[in-house]
């Protein structure tokens, strides 16, 4: 309740500002998008995919301004409904205040986006990717509003190496994290308790460093997050201790080509919480070791159409990974037309082994079958 309020009186001064300030100034962005996705032999994502669905819908109008030559505050609402996820209310993807204390540090507070390996503070901005469906060995879109941001600080910059050594950019961050209770996280582990989760959140801290090398168009980085995970729900509870996950990462762009890559290892336990009927608690602890990575590459074939393709690799290392449960592997091709500056639509095919992200048991009562494929396809509009 208190993070709301924080949110609220913050967003209410982003606002005041806003309009205080000369209206030329301001920047008012949004988009509407609406997917459809229809797979083979299982569904995904809580919808019915196997029969197709289009239970699909994101919007979201973002607002900023410079209050000053240092400050500039900013804002982004948001409303999804991704099959069972999502909902009506509308939520904050981002609001913030971002000072810039010298050329090379600058301070943010609010709910900031977490910067973590390529795309994560991206993934709300649909428009700037050519895929549907990122990766999801590392960027699950069923917790995308888990992952997006945080409530806390960072501090960032860059710092120039010469001409010979390219540039060094930096940040750090801290913060809470708070369980998206209408996403996947609380979707999944609902049913191992036997009731919808309350509360749940964590306390999260890391950083990242990218260099932009003197080779022209190559990135290079890592990014570093510390965070665990707790839920609680009528009939018990869940905790994941914390962990710290490394992510390097690479990107190579030249002209109309791009290829990137991305690989992380998680090793960790989660342990659910029964509550007895006499009082007290019954504890069933797990442990998994899981390895994600992908290499993707594109190509603007022209200017309004873009073709590319990704391998996304996820695997848990701490079972039985020959079960098709404890892996996930997906060949997927991807194209993007832009009719204009504000209307584009995508569409991409992916060749999935192993049932491991994406599967809810609800919506596949007679099991899985170890394969599938999975059209996805979406029109949006910008502006």
């Amino acid at each position: 309740m208190y993070r709301r309020l924080f949110v609220f009186v913050f967003a209410f001064a982003c606002a005041s500002t806003l309009f205080a300030q000369d209206l030329s100034d301001i920047q008012i962005h949004g988009f509407v998008t609406q997917g459809f996705l229809y797979s083979s032999n299982n569904n995904l994502f809580t919808m019915n995919t196997s029969d197709g669905s289009a239970r699909w819908t994101d919007a979201a109008l973002s607002l900023s301004d410079a209050a000053s030559d240092k400050l500039r505050i900013g804002v982004q609402l948001h409303v999804y409904q991704f099959g069972e996820l999502g909902g009506a209310n509308m939520i904050i993807d981002w609001a913030t205040g971002d000072y810039r204390a010298s050329d090379r540090v600058r301070f943010v507070v609010g709910k900031v986006k977490t910067v973590t390996g390529l795309f994560n503070d991206s993934q709300d901005v649909d428009t700037v990717h050519l895929w549907v469906l990122l990766p999801e060995s590392m960027y699950p879109t069923d917790n995308k509003s888990f992952n997006l941001a945080h409530y806390g600080g960072d501090f960032y910059g860059a710092m120039p190496l010469g001409k010979r050594w390219g540039t060094l950019g930096y940040r750090g961050f801290a913060g809470y994290r708070p369980l998206d209770l209408n996403g996947g996280y609380a979707k999944l582990l609902s049913p191992s308790i036997g009731s919808a989760f309350t509360t749940g959140g964590s306390n999260e801290f890391g950083g990242d460093l990218r260099w932009e090398t003197p080779l022209k168009g190559l990135l290079v980085g890592v990014s570093a997050l510390t965070s665990g995970l707790d839920g609680t729900a009528p009939t018990g509870s869940f905790h994941i201790p914390y962990s710290t996950t490394p992510v390097p990462y690479a990107k190579f762009e030249k002209g109309k080509f791009m290829a990137a890559g991305e690989y992380k290892r998680n090793t960790s336990e989660i342990d659910l919480s029964f509550n007895l009927p006499g009082g007290g608690h019954f504890i069933v602890p797990s442990t998994y070791d899981t390895r994600s990575w992908y290499a993707m590459s594109s190509y603007r074939l022209t200017g309004k159409l873009q073709a590319g393709a990704y391998y996304s690799h996820y695997i848990n290392g701490g079972v039985n990974d020959s079960l098709p449960v404890n892996f996930s592997k997906d060949w997927t091709v991807s194209g993007r037309y832009d009719f204009n500056g504000y209307f584009y639509t995508k569409v991409e095919e992916h060749f999935i082994n192993g049932t491991a992200l994406d599967y809810y048991t609800d919506t596949n009562p007679a099991g899985e079958k170890p394969k599938s494929k999975l059209l996805a396809a979406k029109v949006g509009f910008n502006f």
